[in-house]
């Protein structure tokens, strides 16, 4: 199995998270995650969750337990507006976008950008 980006590792800790009926300790989202990880991987990646304030921690016992703060949508959201932020080239990476969408997906968008204006979203 290839390497992972950090975003798709974050995406799927965030996932275990939200999915799980409450607090989840380190060793808990590495078994959830069903993947051979390090303990100090998941450790690595629940504290730059925690900076980013996608997740919340609370001490239980002499151990840290972490709950989804926001769901997949807001983490995708999040990772798609960085990308965006860092080109020089807005107009073209959004046309770009768009080029690619599929006529469902195009509708979507537009009917979301119609919402956000008449401030209902």
């Amino acid at each position: 199995m290839g390497r992972r980006s950090r975003g798709t590792l974050e995406q799927e800790v965030v996932a275990a998270l939200a999915a799980s009926p409450g607090p989840m300790t380190p060793a808990q989202v590495r078994d959830q995650l069903g993947r051979h990880l390090a303990y100090t991987t998941v450790m690595t990646v629940l504290a730059r969750l925690t900076e980013k304030g996608l997740v919340t921690r609370e001490r239980i016992g002499r151990a840290y337990a972490y709950t989804a703060v926001r769901d997949e949508a807001e983490v995708t959201a999040r990772q798609m507006q960085r990308l965006l932020d860092a080109r020089d080239d807005r107009a073209a990476v959004l046309s770009r976008f768009v080029g690619v969408l599929s006529d469902d997906d195009e509708r979507l968008l537009t009917d979301l950008l119609r919402r956000a204006e008449d401030g209902d979203s």
